[in-house]
C-alpha cells in the first residue's frame, strides 16, 4: 500500500494550480516542491502552514489523516 503523508498534490489538482507556481510563491526550487508533492520529502510544519496560507486552505486539508 502506498502511503501518502500529505495531500499537497490533491489540493493543487483540485485548485488547478501548477507546482511551478507554488514553488515561485514559496521561494523554493521546483525540485523541492516536487519532492513535497510526490511525498519523497515532507515540508516542515512552518512550511506546511505557509503552503496552506498560499493555497488558502486549512493546514489540516494538506495532511492525510488516514495515514496518521
Amino acid at each position: 500500500m502506498t502511503q501518502h503523508m500529505n495531500r499537497i498534490k490533491e489540493v493543487l489538482e483540485e485548485k488547478g494550480i501548477k507546482q511551478t507556481w507554488l514553488a515561485e510563491k514559496l521561494g523554493k526550487s521546483f525540485s523541492i516542491v516536487n519532492a513535497y508533492v510526490c511525498n519523497r520529502r515532507q515540508p516542515s510544519l512552518e512550511q506546511l502552514f505557509e503552503i496552506a496560507r498560499i493555497l488558502q486552505v486549512d493546514p489540516k486539508d494538506l495532511i492525510d489523516s488516514k495515514d496518521l
